[in-house]
């Protein structure tokens, strides 16, 4: 949504960006880890450009 990960991972694996986005909510509320994997995946998308 920010920066387009969602989109761009759910294009991917072939899954919505609805879908995709509520698990990186889940991540951050359970485990904390989604805000750093979505950063992640920020440069992974940037990087592969």
């Amino acid at each position: 949504m920010i920066l387009g990960v969602s989109e761009w991972l759910g294009a991917k694996i072939g899954m919505q960006a609805s879908h995709v986005r509520v698990g990186f909510v889940l991540l951050v509320l359970l485990a904390g880890v989604g805000v750093g994997l979505y950063l992640i995946l920020w440069l992974v998308k940037v990087l592969s450009k």
